[in-house]
């Protein structure tokens, strides 16, 4: 088989270990991929956001099937196209893809389908907006509706931050046409949990809980990033509470797209609140997370193409989809200044010990030599029987891989210990 995978971030990275294991897979493909996907696919130089020209390559290079990861191509309608010239692929159509393409859109079906979310309204004039926030409590959550690299969402703790962000976001468009409309919301409060689950629009099965940590520096403090590490299980995810999820989110979720006729296959990502009302939506994915994906996918003891096609073909409740007990760490390795101005070009040493376990996000090659081209660069991830030795693992890994100017937080994971240590 001859499989595209679409995307070049630290995802695709870990999407492609975890293909490569099926050994009917002769050839993996990676649109645009990088420098550190080059060791585990052939990459392509097409960008993930051009729709024709991957269409194009999949036709001439008879791909079998195709994998699309990252938001904006599945919101443009990679997999239809993809489909419309016979080639199977992973990932929701155009139609589905909208429960994170607009979050006016999932609020607005959240609300119709009696969905757990936090309270909210939406706005298209800025005056409205503005006049809206003289009435409301603070903190206060301000989200650009559409795409927006996972940055369009800015918590105000005063009613002059909140105005700032509307103004950003409508007047200034610092997200672009994102900003047209914005969704205004409550403040919920607290652990944070990310679920992703295969989904065939009928079958939902989740896959094992994480918690990502978006903010750059320890303690949570600095700006917001697109993750600087994650820990697998999340043990606020208790069984309680995944069983009140399936039943009054996962589940109700994929119905209410059916009735919408926007049917979701693929991946499904719930970012969760776990409030003292019980588990809320804070927001939909309509794909595999970055960096969950990096500790979830090493846990996955069943083959990912086998469930991958089984979602593709709506017979998801055939297969088994096995997870491990054991736990899974991953640090993401930056550059100095992420998520504003940073370096690039600088030389990434890998020790060969430690490849296998390292998923390449920003990198590049110059000659044969890998070198730094991103904010995030690395993720390193270990897999260990409990979460405390897959945290320690993780960091002696990460230790032994250099480059200038890198940065990492050292405390990825403590919060998910602290739980641990309070549950006993």
């Amino acid at each position: 088989m001859k499989i595209l995978v679409i995307g070049g971030g630290g995802r695709e990275h870990a999407v492609i270990k975890a293909l490569k294991k099926n050994n009917k897979i002769e050839k993996i493909y990676a649109a645009p991929g990088n420098g550190g996907i080059s060791s585990d696919a052939e990459c392509v130089n097409i960008g993930a956001k051009d729709i024709d020209k991957i269409v194009e390559f999949a036709v001439e290079n008879k791909i079998d099937y195709a994998v699309v990861t990252p938001d904006d191509p599945l919101v443009l309608g990679a997999v239809d196209a993809l489909n419309a010239k016979g080639i199977p692929c992973f990932g929701p159509s155009k139609s589905a893809a909208i429960i994170e393409g607009s979050k006016a859109f999932s609020k607005e079906l959240m609300k119709k389908y009696n969905i757990p979310t936090a309270t909210y309204e939406i706005f298209g004039d800025e005056d409205k907006a503005i006049e809206y926030l003289k009435t409301q409590k603070f903190p206060i959550v301000i989200k650009a509706d559409g795409l927006a690299l996972g940055k369009g969402v800015i918590i105000a703790k005063t009613y002059a931050e909140a105005i700032d962000a509307v103004k950003s976001m409508m007047s200034d468009k610092v997200f672009g046409a994102s900003g047209d409309n914005v969704v205004i919301e409550e403040f919920l409060t607290g652990p944070e949990v990310s679920v992703l689950a295969f989904t065939d629009g009928k079958t939902v099965v989740p896959m094992v809980s994480s918690m990502d940590h978006k903010r750059a520096k320890d303690g949570d403090e600095g700006l917001n990033t697109g993750g600087m590490g994650t820990v697998a299980p999340n043990p606020y995810y208790t069984e309680d509470i995944a069983r009140i999820c399936e039943e009054k989110i996962f589940l109700p979720t994929v119905n209410a797209m059916n009735a919408e006729g926007r049917t979701f296959k693929g991946c499904l990502y719930f970012g969760l609140m776990i409030t003292s009302d019980g588990p809320k939506v804070i927001e939909y994915n309509c794909r595999f997370g970055d960096p969950e994906t990096q500790v979830v996918l090493p846990l996955l003891e069943s083959d990912l193409l086998t469930v991958m096609q089984a979602v593709t073909e709506e017979r998801l409740s055939e297969v088994e989809v096995k997870f491990s007990k054991k736990s899974a760490c991953c640090i993401i390795m930056a550059s100095d200044g992420y998520p504003s101005a940073y370096g690039k070009g600088y030389e990434i040493d890998i020790p060969s010990e430690v490849e296998s376990s390292v998923y390449v996000a920003g990198a590049s090659l110059k000659g044969e030599k890998l070198v730094t081209s991103g904010g995030r660069v690395l993720g390193v991830t270990a897999v260990e029987n409990d979460l405390q030795t897959a945290i320690s693992s993780a960091y002696k890994k990460v230790e032994k891989i250099s480059f200038a100017n890198a940065f990492y937080r050292k405390d990825i994971g403590q919060r998910a210990l602290k739980a641990l240590t309070e549950d006993k």
